[in-house]
């Protein structure tokens, strides 16, 4: 980026149409400068997609040749040139620049006594990968291994690798959560250091550890969370009086155990947050800490960062300050308890904190609406509850209800959250910020098609916020039953929140200023913002500022650690869903889709929360065209279409609890339970199919051969297009997302 700009300062004087030539990273490249970097990925048939560094450059395709040795996501460089006789641009691999991957998990197959292979089924190593025998691990046929990479296909000594570990059978439901962690290297013990250094901690706060922090062990703070929750790291008390609210938001002072350069430190960072599966986590912190130290159990003393704020009537935070502190939470209260006092019916044992409760409920209703009134997006897409029995299997797959209690929670950490990263701002110290930069164009004009789909008829992408204009379109489908669907695309078509020492704003939630505070025990930049706001409040007291070069690592590094879990925790939920699904097979069911792609159309079931995939050869005996202008897929003769939020019966055809996969066939002939009239409107008399084709209803096209089709496969992969089914993370909230128990957004 820096080149480019050097280069365009270079040539200012220049006519815009020089200047717009040599600055085209492609034509530069084709001119004879040096190889592109970037990111490559393989194509199951071979060929690949070269993602460049640089985002104004398209995506680039690598014959199969070329890609021989490569690996998906590997790190290469490559020579970019045009195709002949044509605008579009193909590339070749210079050189491999980074691996992707040190270590894999698969299914070992043996091959003979002491020899196996774990096979590229998906395609993305290009090679079988041969297992070096190990004289203490001694698989059986079929059972899950871990195996840490030697060399690489390509090589003099060809794809080969050691095994480090036998996860066991691949039918067993008990070994699911175990293959998941090793397939995405989340670790899940901790060292023996680690663990001698924690139980060399404290059980219990000492009396000096209390000196020189503020004492509100008198005020009845009370923490908030799920039933099966462990691990409390915030707890609130709201008081009113004749100007507004104050709000207290106390968290767990991790840094205060977790001091820089131990290994319990190294460790946590290492984690980057926790890791939650269904009846199972893979903890950053301990349980010494997690559950017993660090976590604000009622009524024991516990150290906390607390954020004291001053709001008024209408919502605007007036003051705040940071400092630490020493609490005792005076209640556990369970959401649902919360809910009852918020309805008037009161459990018993909540009689002396119901006022706390009452007040927290009245300053979320107006922090809430000052928030939308603002800009902030209100997405509302519930979690999905995967319970289980003692055995790991699947007994039934719920949404999770979302109730007021949980917004009024979250609104709290919001607040605290805004608060701590004001701070960093008003002082102009070094801050990590979570940010949320606004979606591309590309992307605007993705979701407008959704949203002209459904019938919307606001305006999205004009003049005014966007924000508020996203939030108005999706208003207008409340209490429909293609909302569900309508804030999951709104969801893909954003840009995934991470972390940075530079403050870009959140665009989902409207803030300029925002940070991430309030969840230290679970997430490791949590705890990076409690001891950069010490370094700035408690001067004083020893704690050093973190310079920026190492905050850029950190940010990148932890928003990389979060994706890794947030993939393993889908992962483990399809494979779960799909465990589930095996005993339906055959069995009709309703579902909506949520989806519309060129090889087939997603399905989310209402009776469970679970989507599969009906393929486009099991559409019936017509062939259908993707209309990707009005993403619908259309039958040439008959005109028979499905669009996204149509109402189907599916019958289950096929489960890989391997892979987490469902399929699904048509059920009842193919016709719709109910059809989305706004989306089956046609705006044209014909429409573009995914190769650019124009179709009529009446025109027969011609056959395409192999080479044709490849092209337009190559064509249609854009940048702007990359965009997999399955959700991504979620660009908004508070931050408890995840937790056990919970149904809090990860903003």
């Amino acid at each position: 980026m820096l080149a480019s700009s050097l280069m365009k300062a270079k040539f200012k004087s220049r006519s815009r149409s020089e200047k717009t030539q040599r600055n085209n990273p492609l034509k530069r490249n084709r001119e004879g400068s040096s190889p592109v970097p970037g990111v490559v990925k393989r194509h199951p048939d071979g060929f690949g997609f070269f993602i460049p560094d640089n985002p104004e450059m398209a995506d680039v395709y690598i014959p199969k040749h070329s890609m021989k040795g490569v690996m998906t996501n590997d790190r290469v460089s490559v020579s970019v040139y045009p195709e002949p006789g044509g605008k579009r641009f193909r590339g070749e691999i210079s050189e491999i620049l980074k691996r992707n991957l040190a270590k894999v998990t698969g299914q070992y197959h043996e091959m003979s006594p002491g020899k196996g292979i774990l096979r590229d089924t998906s395609g993305a190593w290009g090679d079988d990968l041969k297992v070096i025998p190990h004289a203490v691990h001694r698989p059986n046929n079929g059972d899950w291994v871990s195996v840490e990479i030697v060399s690489f296909p390509g090589s003099d000594e060809g794809f080969r690798g050691k095994l480090v570990a036998v996860i066991g059978d691949a039918l067993d439901p008990m070994n699911d959560a175990l293959r998941v962690l090793h397939s995405h290297n989340i670790p899940h013990r901790f060292s023996t250091q680690v663990m001698y250094d924690v139980e060399r901690l404290p059980n219990e706060v000492t009396e000096p550890e209390v000196q020189g922090r503020r004492d509100l062990r008198a005020i009845p703070l009370i923490t908030i969370d799920g039933r099966t929750a462990k691990d409390f790291d915030d707890a609130i008390y709201v008081e009113k009086h004749n100007r507004g609210f104050r709000l207290i938001v106390a968290i767990a002072d991790v840094s205060h155990y977790v001091k820089p350069g131990t290994a319990l430190d190294e460790e946590a960072y290492l984690r980057g947050t926790s890791t939650y599966f269904p009846n199972f986590v893979s903890p950053m912190l301990p349980e010494k800490l997690s559950n017993h130290l660090c976590s604000l159990n009622p009524h024991v003393n516990r150290l906390a960062l607390a954020c004291q704020m001053e709001f008024d009537f209408q919502g605007v935070m007036e003051k705040s300050e940071v400092f630490e502190a020493v609490i005792k939470s005076h209640a556990r209260v369970i959401y649902g308890e919360a809910q009852e006092v918020i309805d008037g019916e009161t459990p018993e044992h909540l009689r002396s904190v119901e006022p706390v409760i009452l007040r927290a409920a009245d300053l979320a209703k107006i922090l809430m609406a000052k928030r939308f009134r603002e800009g902030s997006i209100d997405l509302e897409i519930p979690e999905t509850e995967v319970e289980l029995d003692d055995t790991g299997h699947a007994v039934d797959i719920i949404r999770s209800e979302r109730l007021f209690s949980h917004r009024m929670i979250e609104e709290m950490m919001l607040m605290a959250n805004v608060a701590v990263a004001l701070e960093f701002t008003r002082r102009e110290a070094p801050g990590l910020y979570r940010i949320h930069e606004p979606p591309d164009r590309d992307s605007i004009e993705l979701l407008k098609g959704f949203l002209d789909a459904f019938g919307s008829k606001v305006r999205v992408g004009g003049q005014g916020l966007l924000q508020t204009q996203l939030t108005k379109a999706l208003q207008a489908f409340d209490g429909q039953p293609q909302q569900h669907v309508l804030h999951i695309l709104t969801l893909r078509s954003m840009s995934q929140a991470k972390y940075s020492p530079h403050n870009v704003g959140h665009f989902g939630l409207g803030f300029s200023d925002y940070a991430h505070f309030t969840s230290p025990i679970r997430r490791y930049p949590d705890l990076i913002v409690h001891r950069l706001l010490k370094a700035i409040v408690l001067e004083k007291r020893g704690y050093e500022a973190i310079g920026l070069e190492e905050l850029e690592g950190a940010g990148s590094h932890l928003s990389a650690c979060e994706q890794r879990s947030v993939k393993a925790e889908r992962q483990i939920q399809a494979i779960k869903k799909a465990r589930f699904m095996s005993q339906f097979l055959g069995q009709e069911f309703e579902g909506m889709v949520t989806s519309v792609t060129k090889f087939g159309l997603f399905v989310l079931l209402r009776q469970f929360e679970v989507d599969g995939l009906v393929r486009l050869e099991d559409l019936g005996g017509e062939r259908f065209e993707f209309d990707e202008e009005n993403l619908r897929l259309v039958a040439k003769k008959s005109g028979m279409s499905y669009s996204i939020g149509d109402l189907l019966k599916v019958q289950v055809a096929a489960t890989d609890s391997d892979q987490g996969r469902v399929d699904f066939v048509l059920a009842g002939g193919g016709e719709l339970v109910q059809r989305n009239q706004s989306a089956h409107k046609s705006k044209k008399s014909g429409f573009k199919a995914s190769g650019g084709k124009k179709i009529s209803g009446k025109k027969k096209s011609s056959s395409r051969s192999s080479s044709k089709k490849s092209e337009q496969d190559r064509s249609s992969t854009k940048r702007s297009a990359r965009t997999k089914h399955s959700s991504s993370s979620r660009p908004s909230g508070s931050g408890k997302s995840g937790r056990k128990g919970s149904t809090r957004k990860s903003h």
